[in-house]
Order: structure tokens, then C-alpha cells, then sequence
């Protein structure tokens, strides 16, 4: 197995067992979804319109659960000073890493949402839309997500620092995505639009995230 292949399968192993993984993001995204409709009320029709948004809000909230520990445990190791010193590029071993944690964390969200979507009224079409943004749209909330992390890896209780860092960050992918989500169910709001930005912007971070997050682990290593 290559070093990468490697890396990928031990921090697949350890963002499970870790923070709770997937479980952990999964039962937190159900808290989310479950809690609206009891604050709402039996509104299905109001539920249904704003559906979307609340997915997206859970699944926001379940993925920054697990970030912080994206490179904690190989700075307290010492893991990280080796990567550091390995022959890899960093860039490379962020963007191993931070899919690692997308599969781990991300995945499940992804996974779960046509279910947990029956609890919000979605309609059929709006349940695909949601469950398509998710699936382009989690990535760059990971890759974010990492920036934050490197930016916070020497605090021992850097978590909710992170996410006030990163949040503002997220914002226009919650837009993107909600939008897109609307426009499946809502005339005459179109999807094709949003959802092509959306996929934009997670290219966008695919680029942006690991060179960022390289930097600031190279900045916070001196």
C-alpha cells in the first residue's frame, strides 16, 4: 500500500473511532431535523418549504462537530512533525486527509438525508435536490473546515474557535445549496444555476483548502 493509500485508511480508522464519526454526525443531524418541526408546529406545508434549509443547517452543524480533531491527534502524537518532514507534499496529505474525514463524516449525512427528510414533508423531487447538494456541496464544508483546523492545531480547546472562524466562510454554500434545494420545488426559482455555483465553489476549495491548510500547519509548526 502506497503511503497516501495508507495515511487515507489509518485516518479513516481514527475519525471513526475518534469523536464518534459518522454515528456521532449522523444522531446529531437527527437531533437537528427532529427539534424544527416541535418549534414549527403541525404546519406540513410550512415544514415542506423550509425543509431544505433545515437540512442543510443540520448538516452544517453535524460536520463541525469533528473538525477540530482533523490534525489535533497528530500534533499530540507527534505525527504531524513527520508529515511535515516527509517526502509528500503537504497540500497532498491535507487533501488525503480531509477526504478521509468527508467519508467518514460527510458521507453519512449525505446517506441519511432522503430518510430524515420524510420527517420535514419534503416532496420527492425536493429530497433529491437536497440529498445532490449535499453530496457536492459537504466536501468544500470539510476543506473549509480544514483551513480552521490547522489554523487552531496548537489549542488544545481550539473547537469553538474553529467554527467561529470557518462559519462565515460557509455561508455561501449554505446559500448555493438551499437555493438549489428550493429551486427543485419552488417556481419559478431555478436549481441548474445554484447547483452549478455550489459545485463551483467545492472545486474552488478543492484548489484553495489544502494549500491554505498547508500553510498555516507549516506556520504553526515554526
Amino acid at each position: 500500500m502506497s503511503a497516501m493509500g495508507a495515511l487515507f485508511v489509518r485516518d479513516l480508522k481514527l475519525s471513526i473511532r475518534i469523536g464518534g464519526g459518522a454515528l456521532m454526525g449522523v444522531l446529531f443531524f437527527l437531533i437537528v431535523v427532529t427539534i424544527f418541526p416541535f418549534a414549527v408546529g403541525p404546519d406540513l406545508n410550512l415544514l415542506a418549504r423550509i425543509g431544505p434549509a433545515i437540512l442543510w443547517i443540520g448538516a452544517l452543524l453535524a460536520t463541525l462537530l469533528s473538525l477540530d480533531r482533523l490534525f489535533q491527534a497528530d500534533q499530540e502524537d507527534g505525527t504531524l512533525d513527520l508529515l511535515l518532514l516527509g517526502e509528500h507534499p503537504l497540500e497532498l496529505v491535507v487533501l488525503v486527509k480531509c477526504a478521509a474525514q468527508w467519508i467518514s463524516t460527510g458521507m453519512p449525512l449525505v446517506v441519511a438525508t432522503p430518510l430524515l427528510s420524510l420527517f420535514l414533508n419534503v416532496e420527492p423531487v425536493g429530497i433529491a435536490a437536497v440529498t445532490a447538494t449535499l453530496l457536492v456541496g459537504t466536501p468544500a464544508l470539510t476543506l473549509i473546515g480544514a483551513v480552521g483546523a490547522a489554523l487552531t492545531v496548537i489549542l488544545r480547546r481550539g473547537g469553538l474557535l474553529l467554527s467561529i472562524l470557518i462559519l462565515p466562510l460557509t455561508i455561501p454554500v449554505l446559500i448555493f445549496g438551499v437555493s438549489a434545494s428550493l429551486g427543485a420545488v419552488t417556481d419559478p426559482a431555478p436549481f441548474d444555476t445554484p447547483f452549478y455555483i455550489l459545485c463551483g465553489l467545492s472545486l474552488l476549495y478543492l484548489v484553495i483548502g489544502p494549500v491554505a491548510a498547508a500553510a498555516a500547519l507549516r506556520s504553526s509548526q515554526e
